[in-house]
């Protein structure tokens, strides 16, 4: 499999629940497959239609921590500004709450779409992942080719959701997968499982019956880890 391999790094980032609007913002712990999307976005410099589109990545962090910020919630308000002929002045209120962020995030990005390299070599606008204030920069950008493997450890890195059933490492969340931007800017959800840490393909996972038999793919370029590299699980847009 030829796809297209991004190592970026940044300062923080912070991923917002969605479904938080007051007083705390707390940010997943990976990064959702909507980020991803607009990431993608920014660097081609438009929108791209989905269908097709793979992704896989390895993300990690070295700390979180909790700041203090706000949001200022505007109205117009009748009346006229001092020397000025406008017909409404905006009034607001300060709404402070608190932000979680995370600290020195690391990303590895791989997406099935080898041909993007150039635009990733020159991306069309400034290189965030998160907020638009979470600057980041690429360190490596290449194309490579991934092989199989039966066995492989997984690491810190996004798992589909019925992968939950199969062992008891990593938790469940329900992230964004698309926002569409022909329908109103319409966000789809998807459940996933997050796993921070390792996980061994075959000692940490209850298989049943022919599962047990699947292939993975592998960057040949990982550490090793028990005589195994790291196995990749892509996901879809749509």
């Amino acid at each position: 499999m030829h796809v297209l391999k991004i190592e970026a790094e940044g300062a923080i980032t912070s991923f917002r629940y969605p479904h938080f609007m007051q007083q705390v913002h707390p940010s997943f712990e990976m990064p959702p497959p909507a980020t991803i999307y607009g990431h993608i976005a920014s660097a081609l410099g438009d929108y791209f239609d989905p269908d097709g589109v793979q992704f896989a990545y390895h993300f990690t962090f070295s700390g979180k921590a909790t700041d203090l910020e706000h949001v200022m919630l505007l109205s117009a308000a009748t009346g006229k500004l001092k020397g000025s002929g406008e017909p409404k002045v905006l009034e607001g209120n300060i709404n402070p709450f608190k932000r979680e962020w995370l600290f020195q995030p690391r990303l590895t990005l791989y997406i099935n779409r080898p041909d993007w390299l150039p635009h990733f070599r020159s991306p069309r606008y400034t290189v965030v992942l998160g907020r638009s204030q979470d600057l980041f920069t690429y360190t490596s950008v290449k194309e490579m080719s991934l092989v199989k493997a039966e066995h492989v450890y997984l690491a810190n890195t996004l798992l589909p959701y019925r992968t939950d059933w199969l062992t008891a490492r990593g938790y469940t969340v329900l992230m964004p997968r698309f926002v569409d931007p022909n329908n109103k800017r319409h966000p789809t959800f998807a459940r996933y499982t997050v796993l921070r840490g390792y996980a061994d393909s075959q000692k940490d996972f209850f298989w049943v019956g022919s599962a047990q038999s699947q292939t993975y793919w592998v960057d040949p370029d990982t550490p090793a880890r028990n005589h195994t590299q790291r196995g990749l699980i892509f996901h879809p847009f749509a």
